[in-house]
């Protein structure tokens, strides 16, 4: 089984930079998709036309802003939308597929904003989250995809003493609350199977940063412990273009 993540910064303005093109490239049977910035019925015109995938959405209250989309070519036994907390469910940020041996969920983690002015809240939200994640766990095991607005270590970050305490994304409070998630039992695939390697999955627009590879890593397969022996491969696909994120993935037996 093939699992593609990719935050694609607009479902819409991805269509015009050779989405389509990539789809048939990646050849998954799941795509989880990010930051989808649209409605559900602007969602499915999208993608309307897709053969062979199943597709679900999450959407934002707020037009224009967040969400994320499942492609995928099982159906689902079950679709589930938001974390259950109404304080974190306005913002289309969470879709979780249920299979027969595990579930598949797809997140777009709040970003802690200019001026660290959501930190707080992305502290709350990883706790609630993780919470979350335990009570699917408890059921059967677990894939979480997405983008967890976070680099982990500082292998994950090109600049980061530049960055730490400073910038979204790389302050202690995040990389605590991404740790737990490990610490619980999911394994960050790619630094599993790729220690040493130095890999990015985001680019700022600015100053050429995506050509001088000066990124992070933020986007991640997080696969349960228990599913880990049948892990294939975990992999970042840095030639993808269209948004300033990349893909990542996994290939798995299921």
């Amino acid at each position: 089984m093939k699992i593609i993540s990719w935050n694609v910064n607009g479902i819409r303005a991805v269509q015009e930079k050779g989405f389509r093109d990539s789809l048939h490239q990646f050849d998954a049977d799941c795509v989880l998709l990010q930051e989808t910035k649209a409605q559900d019925d602007q969602v499915h015109k999208a993608l309307e036309g897709l053969d062979h995938y199943h597709v679900f959405c999450n959407s934002a209250e707020r037009k224009g802003y967040s969400g994320v989309a499942l492609l995928s070519r099982e159906p689902p036994l079950r679709v589930s939308h938001d974390i259950g907390i109404a304080e974190h469910d306005q913002e289309g940020r969470v879709l979780v597929a249920e299979y027969e041996k595990f579930f598949l969920l797809n997140v777009y983690v709040p970003n802690s904003g200019d001026g660290l002015a959501r930190l707080d809240y992305r502290q709350t939200w990883d706790a609630a989250f993780l919470a979350y994640l335990r009570q699917l766990r408890g059921q059967k095991p677990l894939i979480a995809c997405g983008d967890f607005n976070v680099a982990h270590q500082a292998i994950d970050i090109a600049r980061p003493k530049a960055n730490y305490n400073k910038s979204a994304g790389y302050t202690q409070v995040e990389i605590d609350g991404f740790s737990r998630f490990v610490a619980d039992g999911l394994v960050d695939s790619f630094r599993q199977q790729h220690p040493d390697s130095v890999a990015y999955s985001w680019w700022s627009y600015r100053a050429n940063a995506r050509e001088k590879n000066i990124g992070w890593r933020i986007d991640y397969v997080l696969v349960d412990q228990a599913l880990l022996p049948r892990m294939r491969d975990s992999y970042i696909l840095p030639e993808i273009m269209g948004s300033d994120h990349c893909p990542v993935g996994i290939d798995i037996d299921l």
